[in-house]
């Protein structure tokens, strides 16, 4: 049973929520640190920008295995302790990982990360629940927690940025690291001796269970990230890859529905609500994989600087809060889950269809503005009422799983997301730089007169004639490549555009999803 009285007396409530919003950050470090500029960890790792998608995709999904098992960890260790005890293990594998440019010894890190994040997120989560007297406190909680993990990359880029231009790489890893020592210094102030829990034996964890669950989702990460750079099934460790997930998956499976007390109940999937929950969130995260195109466009075409491409990140959180402070507002007045729905997938897809228009050469920044925030608000929108959705779904004791098939959305939605893009984007970009370079064949009058005007301009500023004439090459080649990426990235966002109105006026005649809203708001009445 649990217990609210884990908190000294003397300390204001007020302080003790502040704090705990505070130590969520933790779990945001310890995913974006290294993700959130991937140039930068590529380049200090001396590895492609796919090894560091593969880096996050090992946090993540050692992150979504462990929340399988992190309840039992809670309920045996002292609620301070345990909690100060996962902090400073995460100080001591972030400061660790500042000593090493070895890949391999990074992802064993990684791994490390991934533990430490799921840990404490749920007990932090419900900790902040249970401090929490408003009939809202439901939301107010989701809301403080997952507008969190949303704003924690561009965050974390803004941050890393900065450090970088001041300081030396490892001193970003000391930062994070202080970061996670100022938290288990919060924890041991506003908690006393008290369990939240009454003590659990964790004699009987399944560990088996955990271990093939783990190697499954990362084998499966390991081909949805690769599959294109090795080509696929041509590659021998992505067909090793594809039979490890599918051997670790099919083992899992069989275990859980053999297991009397089964780490995962497959039961949850008998709830209609729960799988439809479950398929819109991997469509969200999918269609959220487009932002990081935008992002490409910025420096690959535009020639945004570093800096500035990452302080526009920040018109994107201010969306994110709008978004996720609006949508609080309308759960707190029981607005029809359905209408946010539709809100929510139908900005998404204004702004898929604007951003088609702005793929041009040369943009503003007052262009993109707008469209920008745009994307924040209708992400801030759809989250917690999604989150919440899946979780009501089921009955009360399979409320565990259900929020665990909504990490599990993510983690997959996520990386099919940045699987679906980087192969579009592949074979878009190599079929229209070869369309295009038909017209720019040297036999062309009007090609011969491009790069006579680019020789002409390159000689006045002091290059030979030769110089001049291989640097025009170079530039047409140029132009062709950024136009080629322009046009990928309108059909791009034209499809995802036209698909998620399509999506939206699915949730808007679906009246399953509106009736499933009772339920939902019978859960957050009974305190849930």
């Amino acid at each position: 049973m649990a217990n609210n009285q884990v908190f000294r007396d003397w300390i204001p409530r007020w302080f003790v929520n502040a704090a705990l919003i505070f130590c969520m950050l933790h779990s945001m470090i310890l995913l974006s640190l290294y993700s959130a500029n991937v140039t930068y960890s590529s380049s200090y790792f001396d590895v492609e920008p796919e090894d560091m998608q593969f880096a996050l995709s090992v946090t993540y999904g050692t992150f979504l295995a462990t929340i399988l098992i992190e309840s039992r960890f809670f309920k045996y260790f002292p609620t301070r302790w345990y909690l100060m005890g996962i902090y400073l293990m995460a100080a001591i594998t972030i400061f660790l990982s500042a000593f090493t440019q070895n890949y391999y010894q990074f992802i064993v890190f990684r791994v490390i990360g991934g533990v430490l994040m799921a840990l404490p997120w749920i007990p932090l989560r419900l900790l902040l629940l249970s401090n929490l007297k408003s009939r809202n406190a439901v939301i107010v909680a989701f809301s403080c927690a997952y507008g969190v993990l949303l704003i924690s990359a561009p965050v974390v880029m803004n941050l890393a940025v900065w450090l970088l231009d001041w300081f030396e790489w490892k001193y970003m890893a000391y930062a994070s690291a202080a970061f996670q020592l100022v938290c288990m210094g919060l924890i041991f102030l506003i908690f006393n001796e008290k369990r939240f829990y009454e003590k659990f034996p964790i004699n009987t964890l399944d560990w088996a269970s955990y271990v093939i669950l783990v190697l499954g989702i990362l084998s499966g990460a390991f081909v949805l990230v690769y599959g294109e750079k090795k080509y696929w099934f041509e590659s021998q460790q992505i067909v090793y890859a594809s039979v490890t997930s599918l051997v670790c998956a099919s083992v899992f499976i069989l275990r859980q529905l053999a297991e009397r007390h089964p780490t995962f109940d497959f039961k949850v999937f008998q709830f209609r609500n729960l799988r439809v929950g479950f398929l819109l969130f991997v469509l969200y995260y999918i269609s959220r994989a487009t932002l990081n195109i935008t992002n490409s466009t910025m420096a690959t075409v535009w020639n945004w600087e570093p800096l500035r491409v990452a302080q526009i990140q920040w018109l994107n959180v201010f969306g994110v809060i709008v978004g996720v402070t609006f949508s609080a507002y309308a759960l707190a007045k029981h607005t029809h889950i359905r209408h946010l729905f539709v809100l929510g997938f139908g900005l998404l897809a204004a702004e898929h269809l604007w951003f088609t228009f702005l793929f041009v050469p040369d943009v503003s920044l007052q262009q993109i503005a707008i469209p920008y925030i745009l994307q924040g608000v209708s992400v801030g929108i759809i989250f917690v009422p999604l989150v919440m959705y899946v979780v009501s779904a089921v009955p009360a004791y399979l409320s565990s799983y259900a929020g665990t098939i909504g990490v599990t959305g993510r983690f997959w939605g996520a990386t099919l997301g940045f699987s679906i893009m980087q192969n579009v984007q592949v074979y878009l970009q190599r079929e229209h730089y070869s369309k295009l370079q038909q017209y720019v064949n040297p036999a062309i009058a009007e090609t011969q007169t491009r790069i006579a005007n680019a020789v002409a301009a390159f000689v006045q500023k002091g290059f030979t004639p030769d110089e001049a004439q291989v640097l025009a090459i170079k530039q047409i080649n140029k132009d062709v490549l950024k136009q080629s990426i322009l046009l990928t990235d309108m059909e791009i966002f034209t499809v995802v555009g036209v698909g998620l109105v399509m999506l939206t006026f699915y949730i808007l005649v679906n009246t399953h999803i509106h009736r499933s809203f009772t339920m939902f708001r019978n859960i957050m009445r009974g305190g849930f």
